[in-house]
């Protein structure tokens, strides 16, 4: 599995108009009927920065993402007008573990 971090910061104009929304709910929607999606996440910080945390199961359907053509239009309209900066990170999961506390009601 893969894990990209996207850290970036949006222009005033990303901020307060409804074209940023609207693309970037279209490319959630998008992203999860493709194959390989698996989680998407996103985090704001006090200071404005945002991180958006996405995985996919592997480089090819990750690679083929990236060359959707609706893909890389909004990623040239976020160059253009939204992000003031952004800074993409890809690393490959080489370990998982988890744990789930059981409550009362799930173990009845």
């Amino acid at each position: 599995m893969l894990v990209i971090l996207f850290r970036s910061r949006l222009t005033e104009e990303a901020e307060v108009g409804e074209d940023y929304q609207d693309m970037a709910a279209e490319m959630f929607a998008y992203a999860k009927t493709q194959p390989g999606y698996v989680d998407f996440k996103q985090y704001q910080a006090e200071d404005g920065e945002r991180l958006s945390v996405v995985k996919w199961s592997d480089r090819e359907t990750l690679e083929a993402w990236r060359r959707n053509a609706r893909h890389r239009e909004a990623k040239k309209s976020g160059r253009e007008r939204w992000y003031t900066s952004y800074d993409i990170e890809i690393a490959e999961v080489i370990d998982k573990s988890a744990f789930t506390r059981k409550t009362s009601e799930s173990s009845a």
